[in-house]
Order: structure tokens, then sequence, then C-alpha cells
């Protein structure tokens, strides 16, 4: 049975439309975090970088591994502000490209590679996991947890943001208000509840739990602003029905955070200072 979170799918996806987001959405392919609300999209899209990067108390010369690195730009701003080593994965040829040449345009320490998430392969471990999010894209996210704390030094951080759906939805509300989103997002949309549970499973210890949505809901008000542009009508015309869900699908989340069954979250869990010579 076809899942709408296929691989094929979202390298299609991203690989086709990642210059569009980037010169209509800008360096940061992700949500805003607003604090006054009426800071620019820009200025708000920092700000949730900060939150996430303050909250994983993230130190100056980390190895910072971004899964899900989309162009870069989490990966570019961590170098830069905390000089970070950074690499970043994604499974998009185009944005592994865009990605590695804004790199060496900005002379950072940062580099990019083609990889699935789901088969993490490096050989020294990292400071800090961070995800900005990609999970909800991933087929067995309890089995990338598990995998991934195994790249984690003693010690090591894991901080993400993901997409959710509100906890304890009857089927019905789920047909009406996420099967839309997973469909035209190809996403497969879970509780939080049930990433605690991945993340503790995996020996995580959880530090910061936070429902952001209130913070991060005018996202999607700027987004359907921005899908207005006639290019990605154009862009409708020419690729046919599942591009056409896709743009529809900003509305599917807007009318989701409206009834309160979206939630955005994030998570900074820990592994144990040292590890258990058992395993």
């Amino acid at each position: 049975m076809s899942r709408p979170n296929e691989k094929h799918k979202i390298v299609e996806h991203y690989d086709l439309l990642s210059p569009y987001y980037h010169s209509l959405w800008g360096e940061h392919l992700h949500h805003g975090y607003w604090i006054r609300g009426d800071e620019s999209k820009e200025t708000a899209q920092i700000q949730l970088i900060e939150h996430l990067a303050q909250l994983a108390n993230l130190k100056p010369g980390s190895r910072v591994l971004d899964i899900g690195c989309g162009y870069g730009g989490s990966s570019l701003y961590l170098a830069k502000n905390y000089s970070a080593s950074a690499t970043g994965i994604t499974i998009s040829p185009v944005q592994v490209e865009m990605a590695n040449r804004a790199a060496t345009t900005q002379n950072l320490d940062a580099k990019f590679l083609l990889m699935d998430a789901e088969s993490l392969d490096f050989a020294a471990p990292f400071d800090l996991l961070w995800s900005m999010e990609s999970i909800s894209h991933y087929h067995d996210p309890a089995r990338f947890f598990a995998s991934a704390a195994k790249f984690l030094k003693p010690g090591g951080t894991f901080a993400l943001t993901d997409w959710f759906r509100k906890a304890g939805l009857s089927a019905a509300e789920r047909k009406k208000f996420i099967a839309p989103i997973d469909k035209a997002m190809f996403v497969e949309l879970r509780e939080m509840d049930e990433y605690a549970t991945f993340l503790e499973s995996a020996g995580f210890q959880i530090l910061h739990r936070q429902d952001i949505t209130e913070r991060c809901a005018k996202t999607w008000d700027l987004g359907l602003e921005i899908i207005k542009n006639k290019s990605f009508w154009s862009l409708a015309a020419k690729l046919g029905p599942d591009f056409l869900t896709y743009l529809h699908g900003y509305q599917a989340v807007r009318s989701a955070i409206s009834s309160g069954n979206f939630v955005y979250g994030l998570f900074v869990a820990q592994t144990p200072q040292t590890q258990d010579p058992h395993n």
C-alpha cells in the first residue's frame, strides 16, 4: 500500500521546488517563532533556531549533525554564529548542491551529504543532533531514534522540532483534519507523546518538551500569501494534481491549527553521560 511519505515523492518534490522555496521563502525552510508578533518572517525563523539552540545549550565548536537539513539554513547559521562544525544530510541531491555551494560561498565549516536519515552512517559521533521538521517524513521514527542515539557522544543532545497531531483525535477527526495534511505534505503526523516514548525507549532523557504552536502559527498565514505567487500556480498547471494537492495542503494545515488539531512542538533530549558497558 502506498504511503503519503514515500521517499521518491519527497526527493522529487524537494529537487524540483527547493530553488523556488529559496527565492520565495528565504534562507530557512522552516517555521518562524514570533515573540512580539510583529517580527519579519526572517527574524522569526532565526528566533526559532535561537530558541532551540539555547534550550540545547549549544556550545561553541560543537560537532553538529543537521538531520534533514534542507538547503542548509540551520547548519550555516550554527556554523557562523556558534562556530559549530556542521554536517547536514538530506535525500535531495538538489538541496545538497545548493547547501554546499552556500557553505563554500560563505567560507563556513559546514558540509552536506546525500544520506537517508533512516540509514545513518558516520565514523565518529556528534555533540548535537539537530532536526527541524524532518522526522514526520520518516517511515519508522522509533527505529530512527534508536539508530540516531548511536551517533551521539555520551551526554550528547538531540534537539528537534516537528509537526504533530493533537492527542486523542477520533478516527473522524484524523480523517478530516490530519489525512489531508499527510497526503499533501508527504508526512505521517504522530502525537508528541509518541515521540516522547520513542526518545525514552532509545535511552534519551527528555530535558525540554514544548508545544509552541501559538508562537509559530503565523507561518501559515504568510505561507498562504506566498503561494499566491503566480510561479507556483504555473507549476501546478505543468505538474498536475499531486502538486495542486500540495498547494491546497497549506490551507489544510492552517485549518488544523485553527481547530487545535495540528501541533508544532519541540523536544530537547540527552544521552547518558556514560555508556552502559553491557550495550
